[in-house]
């Protein structure tokens, strides 16, 4: 089982692969729904300068997900990623359903945030499920920067191909 002091790699690396899809979530799937106007939504330049918050809310969720994991006995890299899915589901399904019933977020944005959140909660589960696997720091810090690039490169490639515009901030 793995140590409460050894906690910091875990927050940190399922923090990073959590970033990693996010930026291929909202600036490659989900990035032409960020394109129309809407009440709801800042400004792509103000909205890029509160990216940072954006990430640290996923922090704090990293960290709850990987108290829960340890209070609820996750051992495997399969059995935090399940466990990161429901949490990611329930939490970020309550979120949309809050966010539907008080703003103008169109229901399509607020699908993919609730499906693709919950997906990056899941990726979180799995790579804090590897830490208490103890499969190997070497290895799942590999594997999170792999995976981090790879979401860059398959974000570039929906930008380049024309499926997601890319966000022009002046």
């Amino acid at each position: 089982m793995l140590d409460i002091k050894q906690g910091l790699f875990p927050l940190i690396t399922s923090w990073v692969s959590v970033i990693g899809f996010d930026f291929f979530l909202h600036g490659g799937l989900l990035a032409t729904l960020y394109t129309y106007q809407s009440p709801f939504l800042l400004s792509a330049d103000l909205a890029v300068k509160r990216i940072p918050l954006g990430y640290l809310s996923f922090l704090i969720l990293c960290f709850l997900l990987f108290w829960l994991a340890r209070l609820t006995g996750v051992r495997t890299k399969q059995e935090g990623f399940l466990f990161g899915l429901k949490i990611g589901l329930l939490t970020w399904g309550a979120f949309v359903l809050g966010l539907y019933s008080i703003s103008t977020a169109a229901p399509g944005l607020l699908l993919g945030w609730w499906i693709g959140q919950a997906f990056e909660l899941a990726i979180a589960g799995f790579v804090i499920g590897a830490w208490i696997e103890n499969i190997g720091r070497k290895k799942i810090v590999l594997g999170v920067a792999g995976f981090l690039a790879l979401m860059v490169i398959l974000t570039l490639f929906l930008q380049i191909i024309g499926f997601a515009r890319p966000m022009k901030v002046i």
